[in-house]
């Protein structure tokens, strides 16, 4: 057994101390036949500090293209040539989106928008959507809607959003080859405000932009010490028209490295598979992350890309005996 995953076993799973950086890269760096194992620490350490309930969500996009960002994996950015153009959803459909999600089981929906912060139409947008659901569905509403304001933050809050997602995407010492339009600092400036205002934080990325084993590993850590409630893992899905259009998926080997080490990296944190594992990992490998520290899941289709059908996931969850999390009654 290679000594990190000792220390993986003695520091992680039995004091819940995730391992630093360094350590990170040990494990993303396992021999293929350490990775099952690796895979089974991060599982023991996912059920004995998250225990054995996996969350389920779906999200919707509420403004879809046309950003004026250069985020060069995103279609929607409005600087490429990639297919997607900018569409607004109206209220009933924000609502009746709200309800397919939550009758799939999910316990949380999430709107997105394309955008680099919100402006006052978008933000009318999210008061009157938000309490449309609220009056309807009974399901938390979480919000994506870029870098934000104090005012802005502090303006979900009174809506009644209880947790924001606003991505990393990357390592800082990776970040600008990835968006040059905004830094790596400002999108850390909106999480603290977020954090600061009491709504749970929800802050991940996508791997296989082209960084290194060394950058992954920085990229984990820097999340270890934003301490989100809530973290998604995406794997690139390569968009044609974007300037990452012609990069390679992720290999599946490597992504159950990261699994493991992200996981490890943070034992107490929501873990959630979200974009690209179908190409990564297909069926075989979501079991395996399932099985490998992951304990929530994105349900259906994602904002511009196909997703596992919602029932296919449910029935995953069932076979592993993995319960989805109820609704909290505090809603």
């Amino acid at each position: 057994m290679p000594e990190i995953l000792d220390l993986a076993r003695t520091q992680v799973l039995e004091r819940g101390v995730g391992l630093d950086e360094a350590g990170v890269s040990a494990v993303l760096r396992l021999p293929d036949e350490h990775v099952p194992d690796a895979l089974q620490i991060a599982h023991d350490v996912r059920m004995r500090w998250c225990g054995p309930e996996v969350e389920v969500e779906g999200i919707v996009s509420l403004k879809t293209g046309g950003c004026p960002e250069d985020c060069h994996f995103c279609s929607q950015s409005g600087l490429f040539t990639s297919p997607v153009r900018s569409v607004w959803l109206d209220i009933p459909s924000l609502v009746e989106a709200a309800k397919q999600t939550a009758a799939t089981g999910a316990t949380e929906f999430c709107i997105v928008a394309a955008v680099r912060g919100p402006d006052e139409r978008l933000m009318k947008q999210m008061r009157e959507g938000v309490a449309a659901i609220r009056a309807e569905v009974d399901i938390q509403v979480a919000a994506s809607l870029g870098m934000l304001t104090q005012a802005q933050v502090d303006e979900l809050v009174e809506m009644g959003v209880h947790r924001y997602n606003h991505n990393l995407e990357t390592s800082r010492s990776y970040f600008a080859n990835v968006v040059t339009t905004h830094s790596w600092e400002e999108r850390w400036d909106t999480l603290r405000m977020v954090r600061d205002s009491g709504m749970e934080v929800c802050c991940g990325g996508i791997l296989g932009l082209g960084e290194t084993v060394e950058q992954r590993a920085e990229f984990a850590a820097q999340l270890a010490e934003l301490d989100p409630h809530e973290v998604p893992l995406n794997f690139l899905n390569p968009r044609p028209g974007t300037p990452l259009g012609d990069r390679p998926v992720v290999e599946g080997k490597d992504a159950l490295r990261a699994i493991a080490a992200f996981r490890l990296a943070m034992p107490r944190t929501i873990l959630r598979y979200a974009g690209g594992r179908e190409i990564t990992l297909g069926d075989l490998g979501t079991r395996d992350g399932l099985l490998g520290g992951i304990n929530a899941v994105i349900v259906g289709n994602y904002l511009t890309t196909l997703g596992r059908p919602a029932s296919a996931d449910l029935a995953l969850l069932d076979d592993l005996k993995m319960p989805v999390k109820a609704l909290s009654a505090t809603l």
